[in-house]
């Protein structure tokens, strides 16, 4: 697939006033500054389309972009910035589990792991929660190319065998370097496959 248009269309707090209609939504979410920002400028090949920053937790808002008319990326908020402040935090959880758990339009979440460290629990515990209430996902790893390739295939590995102490089957894993520009083809013949199951379904 190849994204020929991308148009932001709105931000917003509530699930309620996400656009109307029946197109499929692809959202990213991972924890703060994780690499979603650039990730999604990679995809769309726009450098300024997602805002980045070096501040972690700049995005607070669901973010809705049209892509070739045909369906939404939705970049949510990044989960579990400290600096945030336990309210903070709670408004942005409330943002999140309300658009995941009520937009019925979701067709599937990208969960963003930083391919450089060891599973963390946060990350595992929001997967959890995601199969509990039957979303569909896929964890993009990031970074990759910050670490060599044999400890990126071990890392994965080793988060292969985490889920697998609780999880009887593993979602679809993609890596991605926003600097390399790597995984964009593969992240999109994704998207591709899952809109033609769709459109096959109709």
């Amino acid at each position: 697939m190849e994204i020929k248009k991308a148009t932001f269309i709105i931000s917003n707090t509530d699930v309620q006033k996400c656009p109307a209609g029946n197109l499929p939504e692809y959202a990213f979410i991972g924890r703060s500054n994780v690499g979603k920002s650039s990730l999604i400028n990679l995809l769309t090949g726009q450098k300024h389309l997602a805002k980045t920053s070096q501040m972690p937790g700049k995005t607070q808002l669901i973010n809705h972009f049209i892509i070739n008319g045909e369906w939404y990326l939705v970049d949510l908020p990044g989960y579990g910035y400290a600096q945030r402040g336990k309210t903070g935090r709670d408004n942005i959880r409330r943002i999140i589990e309300r658009y995941i758990l009520e937009r019925d339009a979701l067709t599937s979440l990208f969960v963003l792991i930083d391919c450089r460290h060891e599973p963390q629990k946060i990350d595992l515990e929001f997967m959890e929660w995601l199969g509990e209430n039957d979303i569909p996902f896929a964890i993009i790893f990031t970074k990759a190319d910050k670490i060599g390739k044999n400890r990126l295939t071990e890392n994965i590995r080793i988060y292969r065998e985490k889920m697998l102490e609780t999880w009887e089957n593993i979602p679809p894993m993609l890596v991605s370097s926003a600097e390399k520009k790597e995984g964009k083809e593969e992240i999109l013949d994704y998207i591709d496959a899952v809109n033609r199951q769709l459109s096959n379904a109709k």
